[in-house]
């Protein structure tokens, strides 16, 4: 047999290497490709926006006032005696809280007492002079009677001489002198009345002065003039308190209900003056208070009133809400944020809190599109309603929304979406962003 040539050989056995090269990439190439086929596509949860309507609360910083904070004094001046209440307690309208010391007072009351009984002494005196005047003109009258018919008599008897001109004339005489005396006991009479009108206004002067005095002891005793708390003492035992020190006592304060007082800007009045005239026309119970450890009080309040000015240091109109507060729970001066639903958004469209991404004040959320692609999408998210966001613009309502697995993908990659109901919204109490001032 003859020799084969050896380039022939080797050319053909490199065209083999080559061949087994080629077909080696293919297959796998094609093991790749099949292995890639296979590769599953990431799974998420999709669910369109729930769609319904949203009361929005605004919120407000306040601070609660009592119902009445009467401040007390006392209103005499004196030492401080005693105290009669303690401290933080329940006081009633009425009830001793102090004692000034009441010695100087009751000697006032004694001297005044003693004064009246003169005056009430000489009342009834002069009164007994006026009956005496009064019979003293009817015994003068009387004798004037008798003298007139006497001369009424002897007349005519003179010109016969039955009866002397002596005789007449002594009847006269007589007549004459029982007329002064009738004119003399009037004038007494006279006398006596204006000395009774005298006693009776000195016995008011001495009663007024009784009655100042007794009102000066009794204000020694200091009593509250309200139901409600009485605060802590101000005033120590044996302290001159008065009018003239104008020394505090202490403040019993009224607590049920109570008032919150919290300030609004301006131009926020303005685009609420419907809901704060509305609410303060009708008296409704639709404020809420939020204590300054984050519970909400279990009583709803109204609007009191609404403040006469805007404050010109401060550019806000003051408001005032009223609150029942059994069980004296809250005390003045508590601060506290007011939350009150304001408008109601309709038709809005929420997603939940979790499929949102916040980013420097900016919203973003992933939308799946009918090919099963993500879009990363930014939002205006105004409120948050229990557990979900109110978006108010770039989401329409029947986008497929992820609300599951949004940290494992990526913007237009293809992604295997599982629907879902969002559940019902369990809490119509919604939080305006900037409403706080």
């Amino acid at each position: 047999m003859p020799l084969q040539n050896p380039h022939l050989a080797l050319g053909s056995c490199q065209r083999q290497v080559a061949l087994w090269i080629a077909a080696s990439a293919m297959v796998l190439s094609s093991v790749g490709c099949a292995h890639r086929s296979r590769t599953p596509l990431t799974a998420v949860e999709v669910a369109k926006p729930l769609r319904t309507d949203v009361p929005v609360y605004s919120e407000w910083i306040g601070t609660t006032v009592g119902y009445i904070d009467a401040q007390i004094h006392s209103k005499v001046t004196g030492y401080l005696l005693s105290q009669d209440y303690k401290e933080g307690s329940l006081v009633s309208t009425g009830d001793l809280l102090f004692e000034v010391d009441p010695r100087p007072f009751q000697a006032v009351v004694d001297q005044a007492s003693a004064q009246f009984n003169v005056a009430t002494a000489q009342l009834t005196q002069a009164r007994a002079d006026v009956q005496a005047a009064k019979a003293e003109i009817d015994r003068s009258e009387a004798a004037q009677v008798k003298t007139q018919l006497d001369v009424k008599r002897y007349r005519p008897l003179v010109k016969d001489g039955t009866v002397s001109e002596q005789e007449f004339d002594d009847a006269v005489q007589s007549n004459l002198a029982n007329e002064a005396l009738v004119v003399a006991s009037k004038g007494k009479y006279d006398h006596s009345l204006a000395a009774v009108k005298a006693a009776e206004a000195q016995i008011e002067v001495a009663r007024s002065a009784l009655q100042g005095a007794q009102l000066n002891l009794g204000f020694t005793k200091v009593k509250s003039p309200i139901n409600g708390i009485a605060g802590i003492r101000v005033a120590n035992i044996g302290d001159l308190v008065g009018t003239d020190q104008k020394a505090l006592l202490t403040t019993v304060s009224q607590i049920d209900p109570i008032f919150v007082q919290f300030p609004i800007s301006e131009q926020e009045y303005l685009r609420l003056r419907t809901f704060f005239l509305a609410k303060a026309s009708r008296q409704e119970g639709e404020l809420e208070l939020i204590l300054s450890d984050g519970t909400v009080y279990d009583q709803k309040g109204k609007i009191d009133i609404i403040g006469r000015e805007v404050e010109a240091s401060t550019g806000t109109l003051r408001i005032r809400g009223i609150f029942p507060n059994p069980g004296n729970v809250l005390r003045p001066g508590q601060y506290s944020r007011i939350r009150a639903a304001t408008r109601i958004d309709r038709d809005a469209l929420l997603v939940p809190q979790r499929a949102v991404e916040e980013l420097q004040g900016e919203y973003e959320l992933a939308v799946v599109g009918a090919d099963n692609r993500v879009s990363f999408r930014t939002v205006k998210a105004t409120n948050r309603v229990g557990s979900y966001w109110v978006i108010e613009q770039g989401l329409g309502a029947d986008d497929r929304v992820v609300i599951e697995g949004l940290q494992k993908i990526k913007t237009g990659e293809k992604v295997d979406p599982k629907d879902v109901q969002l559940p019902p919204l369990t809490s119509g109490r919604s939080d305006v962003h900037g409403s706080v001032p």
